[in-house]
């Protein structure tokens, strides 16, 4: 069951999430929180998410079972529903595509973001969607559903509506098809195999090749110069333009 609650301002949705687990609150799958505006959203790597008033900023909760696959690859739960979300929500959503580990971009640019967090046996899953705006980020393009259709008439709250619903679904998949199925669906909705990537793991070199499909656990495979393939299992990732 779906349940809802908005509140005005928060610092973060996750945050607040956290800590009322760990104060005890039992929080069952199917709630989310969702702010109007944060003054401490947060990306990843503590990254700084830009939270103006308009756009969408919620996190849910999933509960680890014993059976489940393993949790770290609910960031491909997620970004599955934030692609069918923007699909109800765009004038043409061929223009959209998932970046591996957990961004959304449309046109190149990115739209939404995804910021998963353990706590216990809990995951906290946020999700950032640019719906009006398209704040400024150093380093990489931005832009909004409304940017991308002026048509769109809904707001923040319709965009949960959906994406609460696509969630739902998506997390379904997971526990009852297994993680193969989600990993399939997910790369249907990536860059497309040989695309040319430029990869900064964390404390390495940066290091560039082509995108070579995902392992059985959703590490990157990429393809380098010589042939040989490294797994990546997180990183930095940006699309290197052809030509």
């Amino acid at each position: 069951m779906i349940q809802i609650e908005t509140v005005e301002e928060t610092g973060s949705t996750n945050a607040d999430l956290i800590s009322r687990i760990q104060s005890g609150e039992a929080i069952s799958e199917g709630y989310w929180l969702r702010a109007k505006r944060q003054s401490g959203g947060r990306g990843r790597l503590g990254r700084k998410w830009e939270s103006p008033e308009g756009n969408l900023y919620c996190s849910t909760v999933a509960q680890i079972q014993a059976d489940d696959p393993l949790p770290h690859t609910l960031s491909f739960v997620t970004a599955i529903a934030v692609a069918n979300t923007l699909k109800q929500c765009l004038s043409d959503d061929a223009l959209m595509m998932l970046k591996w580990p957990n961004d959304a971009l449309v046109r190149g640019a990115k739209i939404a973001g995804i910021l998963l967090e353990r706590c216990g046996e809990s995951v906290i899953v946020g999700i950032g969607l640019n719906v009006v705006h398209a704040p400024e980020v150093p380093g990489h393009e931005t832009t909004s559903i409304l940017v991308e259709n002026p048509e769109y008439k809904g707001g923040a709250e319709q965009v949960l509506s959906e994406l609460a619903a696509n969630f739902a679904q998506a997390l379904c998949t997971w526990r009852e098809e297994g993680l193969a199925v989600t990993l399939d669906q997910w790369t249907a909705l990536a860059h497309p195999i040989g695309t040319r990537l430029s990869l900064s793991p964390g404390g390495d070199e940066p290091v560039s090749g082509e995108f070579a499909g995902l392992d059985a656990n959703g590490a990157l495979q990429l393809r380098l110069a010589n042939g040989a393939m490294r797994t990546i299992h997180a990183g930095d990732v940006t699309m290197i333009a052809q030509g």
